[in-house]
């Protein structure tokens, strides 16, 4: 998996940047916030998330931490793809989502184009919780961390499953049973998700 990119900025625009990493140029889809946080640069490192199907391998890059983490969180509900979260990202600030997502501000998410009521309100439903208000790192990250949690982890992320809900339901497992087993742990997460 690729963490980060770091090189010289080939080519900008809104909507994507192309990273010069020596001498191989990598294609990330932005958002408006990233787009504006490399302007003036002529270097960057944008943190990346890979989407990997069948018909693709997509790079989306992000300047900061906050965002990457939104957007991971956003792709986790259901309904909201990879596109519908960048458009998100780039019609509201990370805080100013954070913020509508913990006052309940269906009206705001449905300002988004292509966003509806159904989906603006699974949106606060599900990321409601893992929001935490005055805070500087407002994505929750599961507090489990051992080698079984993250081999289980790597599996289900492995089989195609967003991170953030396999990250939940591995919480859940390992909360309630610390010793479980990755096989074990596999199959219950399945069977929640």
């Amino acid at each position: 998996m690729i963490e980060y990119l770091r090189g010289a900025i080939a080519e900008l625009t809104p909507t994507y940047a192309v990273i010069d990493c020596n001498g191989v140029g990598y294609l990330l889809n932005i958002s408006l916030s990233t787009y504006t946080a490399l302007q003036a640069a002529k270097d960057a490192k944008l943190l990346v998330h890979e989407a990997i199907r069948e018909d693709a391998w997509q790079l989306y890059g992000f300047a900061e931490e906050r965002e990457r983490a939104l957007f991971r969180s956003l792709i986790g509900v259901s309904g909201v793809g990879a596109g519908t979260a960048r458009v998100i990202l780039s019609s509201l600030a990370p805080a100013e989502l954070e913020k509508a997502i913990i006052a309940g501000d269906h009206a705001k998410l449905k300002n988004v184009k292509g966003i509806g009521a159904k989906t603006a309100q699974r949106i606060i439903v599900d990321l409601r919780d893992k929001i935490k208000p005055g805070s500087d790192a407002f994505i929750s990250q599961p507090t489990v961390s051992s080698d079984a949690f993250e081999e289980a982890l790597a599996a289900l992320v492995m089989l195609g499953f967003p991170k953030p809900a396999a990250q939940k339901a591995l919480k859940k497992i390992f909360d309630a049973d610390p010793l479980a087993k990755v096989e074990s742990a596999v199959k219950q997460a399945l069977a929640m998700m």
